[in-house]
């Protein structure tokens, strides 16, 4: 009879994440993993292989509660360029009281994984250009909506809004200041 884990997977991916955000991949022990998670290395290890094997698992986590977020938002606004507004305020100015850092989790990943682990980092950037086309196709339903003109490179538009969304981050982590962000938002697509 096979062993069955004693854990709810999603409870030990959430506080993982919630370590790896807040202490980074490299500043992250398997002793923190253990206290955040309540498991032992064996069972950490049987679950998900190795640190890294966990990393990359909280990686995909991440991106698809990113990507849930953003359905949700988008969903609750008639305007698809007002729900990338909300996206925006509501990860960056709403979450960010309740996120470990203000920095986007995978952004933060590629800043510090070395290309020895290259493994997680290509993983990092396949996660980062998903991100990226979904909200291509957000855009591109905004053109066809009319709320953007219909010459848009969705593409390039959707690259912009990545990078808005990360240097957005960035600077509020630098600065703290609140307003401008949320009037920098506020001039998004206008």
């Amino acid at each position: 009879m096979a062993n069955t884990a004693k854990f709810d997977r999603r409870d030990v991916l959430e506080s993982a994440t919630r370590l790896f955000w807040q202490k980074g991949y490299h500043g992250t022990s398997t002793r923190d993993i253990q206290q955040a998670t309540n498991l032992k290395p064996g069972s950490i290890y049987a679950a998900f292989g190795s640190k890294s094997g966990l990393f990359n698992e909280v990686l995909h986590f991440y991106a698809e509660s990113m990507a849930g977020q953003l359905s949700q938002i988008l969903s609750q606004h008639s305007a698809v360029t007002e729900g990338l507004r909300a996206f925006l305020r509501h990860v960056i100015l709403e979450g960010g009281d309740d996120a470990p850092s203000e920095l986007c989790l995978l952004a933060k990943s590629l800043s510090e994984l070395e290309e020895g682990e290259a493994a997680l980092l290509s993983e990092t950037r396949k996660l980062l250009a998903a991100t990226e086309q979904r909200f291509q196709k957000a855009l591109a339903q905004a053109v066809a909506n009319g709320e953007l003109p219909a010459d848009t490179d969705t593409a390039l538009a959707a690259r912009q809004f990545q990078i808005q969304l990360i240097g957005l981050r960035s600077y509020l982590r630098a600065t703290g200041n609140k307003d401008a962000v949320a009037s920098l938002i506020t001039q998004l697509f206008r």
